[in-house]
């Protein structure tokens, strides 16, 4: 451990308790301290009490991290496989083997391909920033791969919100304690966010209603003062009624849209048609309650919208978000702290963690293609693509279990032809197709940074063991790949403290190392738009958007129905269902966590969520193993019908997060979901899709 790494530890004896920074896909970022003893192994991990935002609390699975570094199972050594793809029959082998047989097998398709029939694919595994995306894009540039493009989350919120305030930035969410009245839109706060919900509970001991608008009863819905249950993928038609509520009843703020946005009067003439009783015939919410809930929002101040990135993965996900940001300029909440409207705050970050100087120009091999993420399966079969894909690269995720269309990427993995290498801590639903396997080092196993996206505080994650077997942290695999292929250029073997800080230069790193946690140097509070200010050409939000219009999304935000069956289509015994796969578990929401027995035993399985009066239409009853199916696969798991089912008529729910070693076929949600794209913004439609649920036989 470098003297700047001490600085961070408290010690005690030969014991140390070293500081560091969750790297889970997760908004809250939490910071932990690791105790170490005198023989370097780790034997405990605890919230930090120190930082500011988790305060010393953890999630249930974090809470048992060191289960993972110490699991039985864990990959500790390079294996090659053995067995047909598929079987998870592998050997061990050396480091200097595997990297030869990879080295060899890429050196072939390149002379025999090109580079572009390599693909590398990588998720959010890991939220740091070195070891999320650094030495992976310049290895990739050097080999002339094709370049991934879209996201599985987050793309679509960010662009969108971009094109209604010319900037991703919004407000600061930890100021909702300070609003009088909370709006939860699409986002299960308790669950998925919930070092937020002390915040909200502070609003509300000061006087705040907490409102929930979402097509499921979460258990944050259990808790709000009033809950919408909308139907699903209609959450425009009820943004455009508020608008016509509050501008027919006089309730805009007429000073703040006047001073600092165009278009004002045309959406107000545009909303005149979308009334109350218009929008009840789409949401399913009576009309007297949207005209309340539209003027509570315009008179209740402070008011704060909180979405997070549910709401993107449909076809108008995009549409979602260009309307909602229009809401708080429309009442001038942009103005109070509490007030307008908090989603992702990762944009923030940008500027203190420029991650841009990890592409280096000098190494690109053009043209490189770009193939999207969210369609993995459709890349990995295609018989168009010039090249094929033959060589595939997967690491910091697991998308035969979260990304859409997985029965379409299983296929594209059983391939002969298909060479594919998986860096992974676990034996996961992708790497049991894997050619060859490195193992991946822990988050406790190494330095990086932590961007959050739930706050506004930098994170320091500092080493506090030595990487277990022969574990690599994921910038020294790419090192180790560059220098099996014979490539020499400098850029490819920068260390992990030269990355860190040439992607710092404004950051103290020596100060974040010894508190692990830093707020970034913004105001307090963030007021990014109360006297305009928008990052527009003139300033002004433009409500009216002509760029919009010529991208075919509409002048004026506009509601098309969701390309899902209506309600009278799916009452039938025999009638399609719209299926939503929220996250819903306590002990893990990350597929990797699924193998290990403490975190998913307790949850049970998976199972069909069905309402009552649906199951009866297909003569089924709580525990029956049913069949959910179409076009593209089908699952087998249990019913779960009764008083406690938590979605409307015509839905169905099958949670998120489940490896398929834990199904009951082997078969996961995602064999269901569609991979269609979002409107805009390079996200992915899984919501929208429809199923057929029947009884098994």
């Amino acid at each position: 451990m470098n003297a700047a790494a001490a600085s961070s530890s408290a010690a005690t004896g030969n014991t140390r308790i070293v500081l560091g920074t969750c790297h889970h896909d997760c908004p809250d970022s939490c910071g932990w301290q690791v105790t170490v003893n005198g023989d370097g192994v780790a034997t405990q991990l605890r919230g930090n009490p120190e930082h500011p935002y988790s305060q010393g609390e953890l999630c249930p699975k974090v809470n048992r991290f060191l289960d993972r570094v110490y699991h039985p199972d864990r990959i500790l050594t390079p294996l090659v496989r053995t067995g047909v793809k598929g079987s998870g029959e592998f050997r061990s082998a050396s480091w200097d083997e595997a990297l030869a047989l990879v080295a060899s097998r890429l050196r072939d398709t390149i002379d025999t391909h090109g580079g572009e029939a390599v693909v590398p694919w990588s998720s959010a595994g890991t939220q740091s920033t070195i070891m999320m995306s650094s030495l992976d894009r310049r290895f990739f540039a050097r080999i002339g791969a094709s370049r991934p493009v879209d996201s599985l989350c987050g793309a679509t919120a960010r662009n969108a919100t971009a094109s209604a305030l010319g900037s991703p930035l919004v407000s600061d969410p930890l100021d909702v304690e300070h609003s009088k009245l909370v709006l939860l839109w699409g986002t299960n706060t308790r669950l998925t966010n919930r070092h937020l919900w002390p915040y909200v509970e502070r609003a509300r001991a000061n006087g705040a209603r907490v409102v929930v608008i979402d097509p499921v009863r979460t258990i944050t819905a259990d808790e709000a003062d009033e809950f919408f249950q909308i139907a699903p993928g209609t959450d425009v038609a009820l943004m455009l009624a508020m608008m016509h509520v509050i501008f027919a009843e006089g309730l805009a703020d007429d000073a703040y849209l006047r001073d600092y946005t165009t278009g004002a009067d045309e959406l107000r003439r545009h909303v005149a048609e979308f009334t109350p009783q218009w929008a009840a015939r789409h949401t399913g919410i009576d009309a007297d309650r949207i005209r309340s809930l539209a003027r509570d929002y315009a008179t209740v101040r402070p008011a704060m919208i909180r979405t997070l990135i549910g709401a993107e993965h449909r076809h108008h996900g995009g549409q979602f978000f260009r309307t909602l940001s229009l809401l708080p300029a429309i009442v001038g909440s942009w103005r109070e702290r509490g007030g307008g409207y908090a989603r992702s705050t990762g944009s923030w970050f940008a500027d203190a963690v420029d991650d841009s100087v990890f592409d280096v120009a000098s190494l690109e091999r053009s043209p490189r293609r770009s193939l999207s993420v969210n369609r993995l399966g459709e890349n990995l079969t295609s018989t168009d693509l010039t090249p094929g894909v033959h060589a595939l690269f997967v690491w910091n995720g697991n998308p035969l279990a979260t990304a859409p269309d997985a029965g379409l990427i299983r296929r594209g993995l059983e391939r002969h032809d298909l060479f594919t290498v998986v860096s992974e801590q676990f034996m996961t639903d992708t790497a049991m197709y894997a050619d060859v396997i490195f193992p991946a080092c822990t988050h406790v196993e190494y330095d990086d940074v932590v961007p959050a996206w739930g706050h506004l505080y930098l994170g320091f994650n500092n080493r506090a063991i030595e990487p277990v077997g022969e574990s690599v942290p994921n910038t020294e695999l790419w090192r180790r790949l560059a220098r099996a292929m014979g490539y020499t250029e400098p850029e490819l073997f920068e260390s992990d403290e030269s990355l860190l800080a040439s992607c710092m230069p404004s950051i103290d790193i020596d100060e974040l190392r010894s508190r692990s946690v830093l707020r970034l140097d913004l105001p307090d509070p963030l007021l990014p738009y109360a006297e305009g200010g928008f990052h527009t050409t003139d300033g002004k939000l433009h409500i009216a958007n002509s760029e919009l219009e010529r991208a075919g999304h509409g002048r004026l935000p506009t509601y098309a129905p969701p390309p899902l069956p209506a309600a009278d289509e799916r009452s039938g015994p025999s009638s399609p269902l719209v299926l939503m796969s929220p996250k819903k578990h306590v002990r893990f929401l990350n597929t990797s966590y699924t193998p290990l027995d403490a975190h998913a035993l307790p949850e049970g399985e998976p199972r069909c969520e069905i309402t009552p009066r649906d199951a009866a239409a297909r003569n089924i009853v709580d525990g029956d193993l049913v069949r959910v199916h179409n076009e593209r696969g089908s699952m087998t798991l249990r019913a779960h019908v009764g008083d406690d089912v938590r979605i409307r008529d015509g839905m169905v729910s099958v949670p998120f997060g489940w490896s398929t070693s834990r199904t009951q076929d082997s078969q996961t949600v995602n064999m269901l979901t569609t991979s269609a794209p979002a409107d805009w913004g390079g996200g992915v439609a899984f919501y929208d899709t429809v199923v057929w649920v029947d009884k098994a036989t």
